[in-house]
């Protein structure tokens, strides 16, 4: 069983003297670093002298710095910036800013994982992963919950990691959820896996292959875009909520014989031959080594050439379209 722990069991106590600077403030630094500050405890935020993320942070009433000012200042050096520049700002900026006993943050495990960053071993490594995205957090902390996240020490230098990286989750409002005890390499595993097989890629592959499989038999788009689309946000809330048996007991009896039935089917062995061979591919670095290859061929339009394929797919198509009728004040992507 899985170490757990709860806001009840955790104090601030540890870190409300020491600072601590969020760099970057994206979707994940805006909530980390709001929710800490809110919290009471001491956030600096790093960022790009006069950028978009410097104003935004300045406005919602953050200490900001420019990146090495901030980290000089740190006792807790937060990372919240993008996978793929992690290892060139800390080259740049971080690095000689670190004093022994300081601690290096993440929500993410990859640059530590595959040593993109090769930490000093006189500061302590730590992670807090919300699993959520960062409007999520911080949508739940100001509503007095919070979302679960994973938790991990990597290298506990001072003795005093795990009261730090505690204390952080209790701060973000994730101990109000639940805090469960992992390893830098497994959340980064399990992530990516995730990611490819059934959170983005699994999902987006099967939506689109039922919708195919439609309209390629004459049903009407709209019709199977509310099917095959529209409707699967209502079953992946009754799953959230009450888990893949509660989600049947709470369906029609056709549906849920039907999904009983045929399910395994649709998501045979064979699928489950290719999802070993991806988890494989992620477990040897095999998509981490072309991931980085990609990028730094490409940088962040890496994958514009993928996503501009998929606009042109009819199921993006006819959605563009339902969706502007259904919330027609909302900017259609």
């Amino acid at each position: 069983m899985a170490k757990t722990w709860y806001d009840s069991t955790i104090s601030l106590d540890p870190i409300k003297d020491q600072t601590i600077a969020v760099i970057g403030y994206g979707i994940q630094g805006h909530a980390q670093a709001s929710n800490m500050k809110d919290s009471g405890l001491k956030i600096i935020v790093g960022a790009r002298k006069g950028g978009s993320s410097w104003k935004q942070a300045t406005k919602d009433g953050h200490r900001v710095m420019e990146v090495p000012d901030a980290c000089a200042d740190a006792d807790i050096i937060h990372i919240l910036i993008p996978d793929m520049v992690q290892a060139k700002v800390y080259r740049d900026e971080i690095k000689d800013h670190l004093k022994k006993g300081r601690a290096l943050g993440f929500s993410h495990g990859a640059a530590v994982h595959w040593k993109w960053i090769k930490p000093p071993t006189w500061v302590d490594v730590i992670m807090v992963a919300p699993k959520s995205p960062g409007q999520r957090i911080r949508e739940l902390y100001k509503e007095n919950f919070g979302v679960p996240a994973l938790v991990a020490v990597d290298q506990d230098y001072t003795k005093k990691g795990w009261s730090r990286i505690l204390g952080m989750a209790k701060g973000v409002g994730c101990a109000r959820a639940g805090l469960i005890k992992t390893t830098f390499k497994e959340e980064v595993e399990t992530d990516w896996f995730g990611e490819q097989v059934d959170l983005c890629g699994g999902v987006d592959a099967m939506i689109r292959n039922a919708f195919e499989t439609l309209i390629d038999n004459g049903y009407q788009p709209e019709v199977a875009y509310f099917e095959c689309l529209h409707e699967l946000k209502l079953i992946v809330d009754l799953i959230q909520r009450y888990g893949i048996a509660g989600m049947y007991r709470r369906v029609s009896e056709t549906a849920r014989y039907g999904g009983l039935t045929r399910g395994d089917r649709v998501m045979s062995k064979e699928v489950g031959n290719s999802m070993k061979k991806t988890l494989k591919e992620v477990q040897s670095g095999k998509f981490a080594k072309e991931w980085v290859d990609v990028y730094a061929k490409k940088g962040p339009n890496s994958f514009e050439d993928l996503l501009r394929k998929l606009d042109q797919h009819p199921i993006e198509k006819v959605g563009r379209g339902l969706r502007k009728m259904m919330w027609p004040n909302q900017t259609i992507s």
